[in-house]
């Protein structure tokens, strides 16, 4: 059974910016619907999160103030639901599955916020399929989830501020974690440190994570370059890592790596927002160039929790047809913090030479590292090889060839962006149903014809 809801302001994502944005534009007196693909709100920096008071203080987390205040607005919040379709024209479509059906519903809306977030980077290399290889943010998320990892000797490597956050989680959890490695070289991190005066909240953040971490070796310029299986168990037991002039291994259970994040912008491809870059464009107060959609978080740029938020509640107050001046000044500020990060956590050319040539690089279709140098484009090696056409849909092969091999992939995109079954596609008022079904009556008439 299909559901059409309307809404007055529709935003897509139930992260920070996302509950920010909606909080505010329900407070206005505007009609809010939120959707989240995940069983509950908060994103990937708020999953799963205690939201119990503070032990030293009185205070709740903020996860839960937010939450506390998007209830009170009124806006509607409804979990479970992937936005696979979406247009200009004013309307979204998401797939709801539950343990008995899949429906899909399809959302009205006057004006869009998008808040979709970013996802990991990951490189491949000899070994990183391996049980007991996790990406940084992933292995952080089946912790919370109740994944054990008390006792456990983990590695953790790649590049950004989430190696420390999520080392001094995984230690908070029980785990010993044995080296963190980030591939900037200090003559990057260095400058970058210092600018934090001004943001003396970030130095302090970062204090604890290392007081955390003061049993664990802290490395800059290095990198893993193998995982090593143990030989009765096929499962890790070691990597070797490199900085550039040495290399050794290093014993571990597990290793979590992840070369920072990609901006999930394949929603606002779709709707035919214009890109800077590998970001969403927007203006001052969160515009895209479609009128009546709005961008926030890191879709629009890589900024952290704190730009996310204040962007969540600039977009939300734009849509009221409301600005606030202090607001944008800081959004501003942050900006420059943003482009402080892209610079001190650069991905540095030696990863470049990471896979071998029978690494695979797409693991949802199982095609190396050798296949694909042998075409000289994405849709060229994707047509030939089928990278990129398993279920993840290119999201972890495609950044992954686009540094190491300088591939662009296509920027149209098509829905649905996520895989929907047909029984779902079938209900009356999807939309995509009707496409996606001539389609295939098309092909059975040729087919006959044939």
């Amino acid at each position: 059974m299909s559901q059409d809801i309307s809404s007055d302001v529709l935003v897509i994502g139930a992260g920070p910016a996302g509950i920010a944005a909606a909080t505010i534009a329900a407070e206005q007196g505007l009609k809010v619907i939120v959707l989240d693909d995940n069983r509950q709100p908060g994103g990937q920096i708020w999953r799963n999160l205690s939201t119990a008071h503070h032990p030293s203080t009185s205070k709740r987390h903020p996860k839960q103030q937010a939450l506390d205040r998007l209830y009170r607005s009124g806006a509607q919040l409804l979990t479970r639901r992937v936005v696979f379709n979406a247009s200009a024209s004013g309307f979204a479509e998401a797939l709801h599955e539950t343990a008995t059906d899949s429906n899909v519903e399809t959302f009205r809306f006057q004006q869009l916020i998008l808040a979709t977030g970013a996802r990991e980077r990951f490189l491949p290399f000899p070994g990183w399929t391996l049980p007991g290889v996790f990406g940084v943010g992933g292995l952080q998320a089946l912790t919370r989830a109740g994944y054990p990892v008390a006792g456990k000797h983990i590695a953790v490597t790649g590049t950004g501020p989430l190696l420390l956050a999520v080392a001094a989680h995984l230690v908070a959890a029980g785990a010993t974690v044995t080296t963190v490695a980030e591939q900037a070289p200090m003559l990057k991190l260095a400058p970058f440190a210092a600018s934090l005066w001004r943001q003396p909240a970030k130095l302090v953040q970062g204090a604890r994570y290392r007081t955390k971490l003061r049993s664990a070796t802290y490395r800059t310029g290095c990198w893993v370059v193998k995982a090593i299986a143990s030989p009765d168990s096929h499962t890790l037991s070691a990597i070797h890592m490199t900085d550039g002039t040495r290399t050794w291994t290093e014993p571990c259970d597990l290793l979590a790596c992840g070369y920072y994040l990609v901006p999930n912008t394949e929603l606002a491809q779709l709707l035919g927002c214009a890109l800077r870059g590998s970001f969403v464009q927007t203006d001052a107060h969160q515009r895209t160039s479609i009128l009546g959609i709005f961008c926030v978080g890191e879709p629009t740029g890589i900024a952290g929790l704190e730009a996310a938020i204040m962007q969540g509640k600039i977009a939300g107050l734009a849509c009221a047809g409301k600005s606030t001046p202090k607001l944008l000044r800081r959004v501003m500020k942050q900006q420059v913090f943003a482009k402080n990060l892209e610079y001190a956590f650069a991905l540095r050319q030696e990863l470049r030479s990471l896979p071998k040539q029978d690494t695979i690089v797409c693991r949802c279709e199982d095609v190396t590292f050798a296949a694909m140098q042998a075409y000289h484009g994405w849709t060229d090696a994707k047509l030939q090889t089928r990278c990129g056409m398993g279920p993840c849909q290119g999201r972890v092969c495609g950044p992954a060839a686009e540094f190491l091999l300088g591939w662009k992939p296509p920027i149209s995109m098509r829905q649905p962006l996520y895989p929907v079954p047909l029984r779902a596609l079938s209900s009356p008022l999807a939309s995509t149903s009707k496409v996606a079904i001539n389609k295939i009556e098309g092909i059975e008439s040729t087919k006959e014809r044939i």
